[in-house]
Protein backbone atom coordinates (compact mmCIF):
# COMPACT_ATOMS: atom_id res chain seq x y z
CA UNK A 1 0.00 0.00 0.00
CA UNK A 2 2.83 2.39 0.89
CA UNK A 3 4.56 1.63 -2.41
CA UNK A 4 1.39 2.44 -4.33
CA UNK A 5 1.00 5.71 -2.42
CA UNK A 6 4.63 6.59 -3.08
CA UNK A 7 4.18 5.84 -6.78
CA UNK A 8 1.09 8.04 -6.90
CA UNK A 9 2.95 10.88 -5.19
CA UNK A 10 5.87 10.59 -7.63
CA UNK A 11 3.44 10.58 -10.54
CA UNK A 12 1.73 13.74 -9.30
CA UNK A 13 5.09 15.48 -8.91
CA UNK A 14 6.12 14.50 -12.43
CA UNK A 15 2.80 15.77 -13.79
CA UNK A 16 3.29 19.05 -11.93
CA UNK A 17 6.78 19.33 -13.45
CA UNK A 18 5.40 18.76 -16.96
CA UNK A 19 2.68 21.37 -16.43
CA UNK A 20 5.20 23.94 -15.25
CA UNK A 21 7.54 23.26 -18.16
CA UNK A 22 4.52 23.39 -20.48
CA UNK A 23 4.08 27.03 -19.52
CA UNK A 24 7.15 27.77 -21.64
CA UNK A 25 4.82 27.43 -24.63
CA UNK A 26 2.97 30.49 -23.34
CA UNK A 27 5.95 32.59 -22.20
CA UNK A 28 6.82 35.04 -25.00
CA UNK A 29 10.38 36.06 -25.73
CA UNK A 30 10.55 39.48 -24.11
CA UNK A 31 12.96 41.09 -26.57
CA UNK A 32 10.47 40.75 -29.41
CA UNK A 33 7.68 42.23 -27.29
CA UNK A 34 9.80 45.29 -26.53
CA UNK A 35 10.30 45.71 -30.28
CA UNK A 36 6.56 45.27 -30.93
CA UNK A 37 6.93 42.18 -33.08
CA UNK A 38 3.50 40.80 -33.94
CA UNK A 39 2.88 37.28 -32.58
CA UNK A 40 6.35 36.83 -31.03
CA UNK A 41 7.77 33.36 -30.54
CA UNK A 42 7.62 31.62 -27.16
CA UNK A 43 10.58 30.48 -25.09
CA UNK A 44 9.60 26.94 -26.02
CA UNK A 45 9.75 27.81 -29.75
CA UNK A 46 13.25 29.18 -29.27
CA UNK A 47 14.52 26.16 -27.33
CA UNK A 48 13.01 23.70 -29.78
CA UNK A 49 14.84 25.14 -32.78
CA UNK A 50 18.04 25.32 -30.74
CA UNK A 51 17.68 21.60 -30.00
CA UNK A 52 17.17 20.90 -33.71
CA UNK A 53 20.27 22.95 -34.54
CA UNK A 54 22.23 20.95 -31.96
CA UNK A 55 20.94 17.72 -33.49
CA UNK A 56 22.18 18.79 -36.92
CA UNK A 57 25.75 19.57 -35.90
CA UNK A 58 28.45 17.42 -37.46
CA UNK A 59 31.20 18.43 -35.04
CA UNK A 60 32.39 15.04 -33.78
CA UNK A 61 34.41 16.63 -31.00
CA UNK A 62 31.12 17.48 -29.30
CA UNK A 63 28.70 15.15 -27.52
CA UNK A 64 25.63 15.75 -29.69
CA UNK A 65 23.19 14.20 -27.22
CA UNK A 66 24.50 16.46 -24.45
CA UNK A 67 24.16 19.52 -26.69
CA UNK A 68 20.51 18.68 -27.36
CA UNK A 69 19.86 18.22 -23.63
CA UNK A 70 21.56 21.52 -22.81
CA UNK A 71 19.45 23.31 -25.42
CA UNK A 72 16.27 21.87 -23.91
CA UNK A 73 17.21 22.81 -20.34
CA UNK A 74 19.04 26.13 -20.66
CA UNK A 75 15.94 28.39 -20.43
CA UNK A 76 13.74 26.02 -18.43
CA UNK A 77 13.67 28.32 -15.38
CA UNK A 78 11.76 30.87 -17.44
CA UNK A 79 8.55 28.88 -16.96
CA UNK A 80 8.61 30.39 -13.44
CA UNK A 81 10.58 33.66 -13.69
CA UNK A 82 9.68 34.63 -17.26
CA UNK A 83 12.12 35.75 -19.96
CA UNK A 84 14.27 38.39 -18.27
CA UNK A 85 15.70 40.69 -20.93
CA UNK A 86 18.54 43.26 -20.63
CA UNK A 87 15.93 46.03 -20.92
CA UNK A 88 14.37 44.82 -17.66
CA UNK A 89 17.34 46.36 -15.79
CA UNK A 90 17.90 43.30 -13.62
CA UNK A 91 21.54 42.55 -12.84
CA UNK A 92 23.14 39.33 -14.09
CA UNK A 93 23.61 38.27 -10.47
CA UNK A 94 19.94 38.78 -9.61
CA UNK A 95 18.83 37.06 -12.82
CA UNK A 96 21.03 34.08 -11.99
CA UNK A 97 19.68 33.94 -8.42
CA UNK A 98 16.06 34.00 -9.58
CA UNK A 99 16.67 31.32 -12.18
CA UNK A 100 18.65 29.16 -9.77
CA UNK A 101 15.78 29.28 -7.26
CA UNK A 102 13.36 28.36 -10.04
CA UNK A 103 15.48 25.41 -11.18
CA UNK A 104 15.78 24.14 -7.62
CA UNK A 105 12.00 24.31 -7.28
CA UNK A 106 11.45 22.58 -10.62
CA UNK A 107 13.94 19.77 -10.10
CA UNK A 108 12.58 18.97 -6.63
CA UNK A 109 9.59 17.56 -8.50
CA UNK A 110 11.75 14.96 -10.28
CA UNK A 111 13.12 11.59 -9.13
CA UNK A 112 16.60 11.89 -7.62
CA UNK A 113 18.59 10.78 -10.68
CA UNK A 114 16.68 13.09 -13.03
CA UNK A 115 16.75 15.91 -10.48
CA UNK A 116 20.54 15.83 -10.43
CA UNK A 117 20.87 15.46 -14.20
CA UNK A 118 18.56 18.35 -15.12
CA UNK A 119 19.95 20.73 -12.51
CA UNK A 120 23.56 19.90 -13.43
CA UNK A 121 22.83 20.52 -17.11
CA UNK A 122 21.45 23.95 -16.25
CA UNK A 123 24.51 24.75 -14.11
CA UNK A 124 26.84 23.53 -16.85
CA UNK A 125 25.24 25.95 -19.30
CA UNK A 126 25.18 28.83 -16.82
CA UNK A 127 28.86 28.43 -15.96
CA UNK A 128 29.89 27.64 -19.56
CA UNK A 129 32.03 24.87 -18.13
CA UNK A 130 32.23 22.55 -21.15
CA UNK A 131 32.76 22.74 -24.91
CA UNK A 132 29.14 21.63 -25.33
CA UNK A 133 27.85 24.45 -23.13
CA UNK A 134 29.87 27.00 -25.10
CA UNK A 135 28.56 25.62 -28.39
CA UNK A 136 24.95 25.75 -27.17
CA UNK A 137 25.51 29.35 -26.02
CA UNK A 138 26.50 30.15 -29.59
CA UNK A 139 23.40 28.39 -30.85
CA UNK A 140 21.34 30.53 -28.46
CA UNK A 141 22.68 33.67 -30.15
CA UNK A 142 22.51 32.16 -33.62
CA UNK A 143 18.88 31.12 -33.25
CA UNK A 144 18.05 34.65 -32.12
CA UNK A 145 19.58 36.33 -35.15
CA UNK A 146 17.96 33.81 -37.46
CA UNK A 147 14.62 34.67 -35.85
CA UNK A 148 15.35 38.39 -36.22
CA UNK A 149 16.04 37.84 -39.92
CA UNK A 150 12.75 35.97 -40.31
CA UNK A 151 10.78 38.74 -38.60
CA UNK A 152 12.40 41.36 -40.83
CA UNK A 153 11.49 39.30 -43.89
CA UNK A 154 7.90 38.76 -42.69
CA UNK A 155 7.46 42.49 -42.08
CA UNK A 156 9.45 43.43 -45.20
CA UNK A 157 11.43 45.84 -43.03
CA UNK A 158 15.13 45.00 -43.39
CA UNK A 159 17.29 46.44 -40.65
CA UNK A 160 14.45 46.98 -38.16
CA UNK A 161 15.96 44.53 -35.68
CA UNK A 162 19.59 45.46 -36.29
CA UNK A 163 20.30 45.80 -32.56
CA UNK A 164 19.72 42.06 -32.12
CA UNK A 165 22.47 41.36 -34.66
CA UNK A 166 24.75 43.91 -33.00
CA UNK A 167 24.28 42.23 -29.62
CA UNK A 168 25.85 39.03 -30.96
CA UNK A 169 29.20 40.61 -31.86
CA UNK A 170 31.87 37.93 -31.77
CA UNK A 171 29.32 35.10 -31.83
CA UNK A 172 28.31 35.07 -35.48
CA UNK A 173 31.33 33.13 -36.78
CA UNK A 174 30.02 29.96 -35.11
CA UNK A 175 26.74 30.46 -36.97
CA UNK A 176 28.65 30.88 -40.22
CA UNK A 177 30.49 27.60 -39.66
CA UNK A 178 27.28 25.82 -38.67
CA UNK A 179 25.35 26.91 -41.75
CA UNK A 180 28.06 26.61 -44.39
CA UNK A 181 29.02 23.14 -43.18
CA UNK A 182 25.59 21.77 -44.11
CA UNK A 183 23.10 23.94 -45.95
CA UNK A 184 24.14 27.39 -47.06
CA UNK A 185 26.90 28.17 -49.52
CA UNK A 186 29.39 30.89 -48.64
CA UNK A 187 28.08 33.44 -51.12
CA UNK A 188 24.50 33.11 -49.91
CA UNK A 189 25.61 33.50 -46.30
CA UNK A 190 27.71 36.55 -47.13
CA UNK A 191 24.88 38.27 -49.00
CA UNK A 192 22.44 37.74 -46.13
CA UNK A 193 24.67 38.63 -43.22
CA UNK A 194 27.40 40.97 -44.47
CA UNK A 195 25.10 44.00 -44.31
CA UNK A 196 24.16 43.05 -40.75
CA UNK A 197 27.69 42.78 -39.45
CA UNK A 198 29.76 44.86 -41.81
CA UNK A 199 27.31 47.71 -42.41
Amino acid sequence: MAAAGSCSSAGKSLLQFMKLVGQLKRVPRTGWIYRQVEKPESVSDHMYRMAVMAMLTEDRKLNKDRCIRLALVHDMAECIVGDIAPADNISKEEKHRKEKDAMQHLTQLLPDILKTEVYNLWEEYEHQSTAEAKFVKELDQCEMILQALEYEELENRPGRLQDFYNSTAGMWFGFYLFLTSRYVDELQFFLIFSEKYLG
